[in-house]
């Protein structure tokens, strides 16, 4: 029984990495006052990539490089025709999903069903791995895992308690008043949006590198949908974060813990998911004073306008 309690630990854990990545990426972008509908298509990306740079190799570190680069890349699109061009950000979020999709269904055509021979190896941290019960499930993970925790850690206390924190803090709310003070809220943005993009190509990196060591069309399976849900869910904080994906981690372990009860496949399939809609339906029913949006969030501005 008890191996059985860490190992369920230990796959929530797994499952809720890149879910944490996505979400603390989102945030950042969110908070600048960008809002980033292309999640999935850059998660997408970031996978794919990470997976033929590791393929040719061997080495996945390298692919999780590459995998933050071309993030970034494709992200650009995003920012440029959101900040420079300041078109509906809703729309060209879904246009940058649809290209990142596209673009890493066709590049990887020629990967499906080949798979690495080597992936991202978990890392025991000395001393600490042995701890009985706490060890196994926290300190013997991925390399992905320990990096989420202390990006999402680094994250929150940036946007608290830093001047580069505020001043994005401040352009999500009111660019005019940040202008005002000498910011470039331009650039500010863009640097959120890439950051954002870097985030969610190391969360596709950590699907294709890490929890398997494979490629296959659809690898990111609606998880970049279920980031946008959990910003709104952790009120664009990176600490509430952390609990909102590895919540959401065990629902995509409870549906294989729960095959062999004899429940329908396709309503397991449609636990996360199921759970995205109710988690959000219940946020739209409360407070919304309490949520913490940005204010100029998807909102577009041009500089020096008044």
């Amino acid at each position: 029984m008890e191996d059985i309690i860490i190992s369920v630990a230990q796959r929530t854990l797994i499952a809720g990495t890149p879910l944490l990545l996505g979400t603390i990426g989102e945030i950042i972008c969110e908070r600048s006052g960008i809002l980033n509908l292309g999640v999935e298509g850059v998660m997408s990306i970031g996978a794919v990539t990470a997976f033929i740079v590791t393929f040719y190799t061997n080495s996945p570190w390298l692919g999780l490089y590459a995998a933050v680069f071309a993030g970034m890349t494709i992200s650009m699109v995003h920012a440029f025709a959101s900040i420079t061009l300041q078109s509906n950000q809703v729309v060209s979020g879904l246009a940058l999903t649809m290209l990142g999709l596209g673009i890493s269904g066709l590049v990887g055509k020629p990967y499906v069903g080949k798979p690495l021979e080597i992936k991202m190896q978990t890392f025991p941290i000395p001393g600490l791995a042995d701890i009985p019960y706490v060890g196994p499930i926290f300190f013997d993970q991925s390399p992905f895992f320990y990096m989420a925790i202390l990006l999402a850690v680094a994250t929150w206390f940036t946007l608290e308690h830093t001047r580069i924190g505020i001043k994005i803090r401040s352009t999500g709310e009111n660019p005019k008043a940040t202008e005002a003070q000498g910011v470039h809220v331009s650039l500010i943005r863009y640097a959120c949006v890439l950051a954002g993009g870097a985030f969610s190509g190391l969360a596709g990196a950590h699907l294709s590198v890490s929890y398997s060591k494979s490629w296959i069309e659809g690898m990111t399976a609606g998880r970049g949908w279920i980031v946008i849900a959990l910003t709104i869910f952790a009120l664009w904080n990176p600490t509430r974060a952390m609990i909102g994906a590895f919540l959401f981690g065990g629902i995509f372990v409870l549906q294989y813990l729960l095959q062999p009860m004899g429940i329908s496949p396709n309503f397991l399939a449609m636990l996360p998911y199921l759970t995205t809609l109710v988690v959000l339906l219940i946020i739209g029913l409360g407070d919304h004073r309490k949520l913490n949006a940005p204010a100029m969030l998807g909102e577009p501005y041009k500089r020096g306008e008044r």
